[in-house]
């Protein structure tokens, strides 16, 4: 780049009654262009060209930039599968389960890291396989823990036939009712009642062939307490047509949640009366995983009655902070907190958590743009914290409302007994992390996922806990009396574990595949934990899912 410089005019003496002027420059300072800060239009015109039993073919029209588009992003529901140049308009994904829906979105990213929008959605489903033969039955059933209403079994893997399609997986059954579904040859099954009850196990390849039932395992079921923990009973407090997002405790015991896509806001009882509350406005899903999402109550609710919401608009993320008075909650914000937080399809972050400080922590995702994450000057791929009128505390480390960094889609915040945050986050295709929050840390997306890449960077922290993205995909974290409690999407359980020291033990899984996906978790005021559950969580059609809030007993 070409250096330009300003040169300070002096006068050096008159002549004939004029001013001589000679120059010299300024310390040699150059004039940097702006910054481009303008992201590229969205790729438009995305649609499947081919697709097979594990391969889609997609192709779309070019995004235009004010400089220049430089690279593709494809996206396969909100994971990044593949990367091509700014002038390859194609690609084709491969390594897919055959018979199965998918759903790819393009990005496109300028030289300065700006990223559009996604794309329009090109859907294919494809093609069945011609792979007929169940994997081998599952043989030496046994249990491996019987406390507190949950019972662990365990059983030699099976096999695939030769040339199969593979990726084995299980069908728990109680009587002869499914109760779980693991992905690994062992399971917790919780919510048993005492008593005698028979369990057999299928096997299940990617593309439905299904084993014939191991021999039966008579199991008498111990109740009572169990300790470390454990959960224990679980019941139903209400159902819902919409996804439960944020979740908090009003003063009397109830509860109180967004629904994400519908846009509301709902009061639960204990007992499963519901009250709306009201409808909040201005919300703009993404057709992926933003709309109106986490929920906090001030600490000083009881005097101010001040609700803080996580939501997307139009434009952005935003915090809003709402006032509830009885059993109305106003439509807009008394005051906008926090805007600026950039919203895509995809990774929108969305969770709220007060501290003991007293200040609101945020949680954000990365927009589909992994640059955001490592830029302290952006919102996105951040823990945040802000005073609760908005203003940046004096003690922030980059002097904005920047706490730490690095991250790549966080869902999930939880302060402990010592007053650590701890963080739970998605991975993108390798895995999911737990991690103890520092100020001003580096978590090191996109360079490092959880262990894998380049994470020999002495300025990363690492995590104190990763999973295969299939075993957790991570949402909601609670803390109840030194046990960690997190919610796990893609893995349909609800991983557990105590804090030792600045670790944990052994995270143990409960309830795999018994309820589906699981969203938020939340402390409740009976000592329990209520836990939500997320169905149809892909699309912004609000009323179209089938979920739930447990009540979940702690032995």
């Amino acid at each position: 780049m070409a250096l330009r410089y300003k040169w300070p005019a002096i006068a050096v003496g008159i002549v004939g009654g004029a001013a001589l002027v000679a120059v010299a420059p300024m310390a040699f300072a150059a004039v940097k262009p702006a910054a481009d800060t303008k992201p590229p239009t969205s790729p438009t015109n995305n649609h499947v060209t081919a697709v097979t039993e594990t391969s889609v073919s997609i192709a779309w029209n070019a995004a235009t930039d004010n400089v220049g588009v430089t690279e593709y992003d494809v996206f396969k529901q909100g994971q990044n599968v593949m990367h091509v140049d700014g002038k390859t308009l194609k690609a084709t994904v491969t390594k897919l389960t055959p018979d199965t829906d998918y759903v790819f979105t393009v990005v496109a990213r300028d030289a300065a890291g700006n990223s559009s929008q996604d794309s329009n959605e090109a859907k294919a489903h494809t093609k069945a396989s011609t792979d007929k033969t169940a994997p081998s039955v599952p043989t030496g059933l046994k249990t491996t823990s019987n406390a507190g209403g949950n019972v662990g079994l365990a059983w030699t893997a099976s096999k695939d036939n030769a040339g199969g399609v593979g990726g084995v997986s299980y069908l728990v059954f109680e009587d002869g009712q499914q109760v779980a579904a693991p992905d690994t040859n062992s399971v917790t099954v919780g919510n048993q009642t005492a008593g005698t009850h028979t369990f057999t196990v299928k096997a299940v390849d990617a593309v439905g062939n299904t084993s014939a039932a191991s021999a039966g395992l008579k199991v008498t079921v111990k109740g009572g307490g169990g300790g470390g923990g454990a959960p224990g009973k679980v019941t139903t407090i209400t159902t819902d047509n919409d996804i439960p997002w944020g979740l908090a405790f009003l003063p009397d015991g109830s509860g109180i949640y967004t629904r994400r896509d519908a846009d509301d806001v709902i009061k639960v009882t204990a007992s499963g009366q519901k009250t709306t509350l009201g409808k909040i406005s201005g919300v703009s899903g993404t057709n992926g995983e933003g709309g109106l999402l986490g929920l906090e109550l001030d600490p000083a609710f009881n005097s101010n009655h001040y609700v803080y919401i996580y939501y997307t608009t139009s434009s952005d993320n935003r915090v809003g902070r709402f006032t509830l008075n009885g059993n109305t909650i106003s439509s807009t914000p008394n005051k906008v907190l926090l805007t600026g937080i950039q919203r895509n399809k995809f990774h929108n972050g969305g969770r709220l958590r007060f501290g003991p400080d007293g200040k609101l922590y945020i949680s954000t995702g990365d927009a589909e743009n992994g640059n955001n994450a490592q830029n302290t000057n952006s919102l996105n791929g951040k823990v945040l914290r802000i005073n609760p009128d908005g203003s940046i505390p004096a003690d922030n480390p980059f002097h904005n409302a920047v706490w730490s960094y690095g991250h790549r889609n966080v869902q999930g915040l939880a302060f402990d007994s010592q007053g650590r945050l701890w963080e739970a986050e998605l991975g993108n295709s390798i895995m999911d992390e737990l991690n103890l929050i520092q100020k001003g840390g580096n978590y090191g997306w996109p360079a490092c996922e959880g262990t894998s890449g380049s994470c020999n960077n002495a300025k990363f922290i690492k995590p104190i806990r990763t999973w295969p993205v299939a075993q957790a995909s991570p949402s909601g974290l609670a803390i109840v009396h030194n046990t960690l409690y997190m919610a796990a999407l893609r893995g349909e359980q609800l991983w557990v574990m105590n804090i030792q020291g600045s670790g944990t033990s052994a995270p143990k899984a409960f309830f795999q595949g018994q309820f589906g996906r699981m969203r938020t978790v939340e402390p409740s005021p009976d000592g329990a934990i209520w836990v939500t559950t997320s169905s149809g969580d892909k699309d912004s059609t609000p009323n179209n899912s089938n979920d739930k809030i447990l009540h979940v007993a702690l032995n």
